[in-house]
């Protein structure tokens, strides 16, 4: 199963804001990703069958994995605040910022408004304990930037039991 969300047009995405998702080519049909159109969040769903216990107190515990893919061009305005610096996106997980999908770039002109390409790749564990997880791509620069042809994508990879 595979679920793909976009926004072709360029959006002005504020400092910590979310990237806007405004289509849905390939909606999940399985009732595992779930996402409003214009909106910047996702909740992933656990798949996973109940936690149980062996009788010795302890718990068994599932998680279901998905590999989430998101690449899109980024910018500066054409009349930023400030000064010309790094530009960073990232993938967050429940709200906090997955280091390993931080996506930089230094644009050399404020005039480059074709932007660079960026994009990253990260697995999501959602425990059964919880339910679900949430997603979404912020901008984690200190200024306005500018995101053109947003395209992120939700792969259902299976279940395993972590304990």
């Amino acid at each position: 199963m595979a679920a793909e969300y976009s926004a072709n047009a360029t959006q002005a995405v504020l400092s910590n804001q979310p990237v806007i998702f405004t289509e849905s080519p390939v909606p999940c049909n399985r009732g595992l990703v779930f996402h409003r159109d214009e909106s910047g969040t996702f909740l992933l769903a656990s798949n996973a069958p109940e936690s149980e216990g062996c009788g010795c107190g302890c718990r068994r515990v599932y998680e279901t994995l998905y590999n989430v893919s998101f690449h899109a061009n980024i910018s500066l305005p054409t009349d930023p605040a400030g000064t010309v610096e790094p530009i960073s996106l990232a993938i967050t997980v429940g709200g906090e910022t997955d280091p390993s999908s931080i996506m930089t770039v230094t644009v050399p002109l404020v005039s480059d408004v074709s932007g660079d390409n960026v994009g990253a790749d990260i697995m999501v564990a959602v425990p059964s304990l919880c339910g679900c997880s949430s997603v979404s791509v912020r901008n984690i620069s200190t200024q306005t930037i500018n995101v053109m042809n947003a395209n992120i994508v939700f792969e259902y990879e299976g279940v395993r039991r972590i304990r």
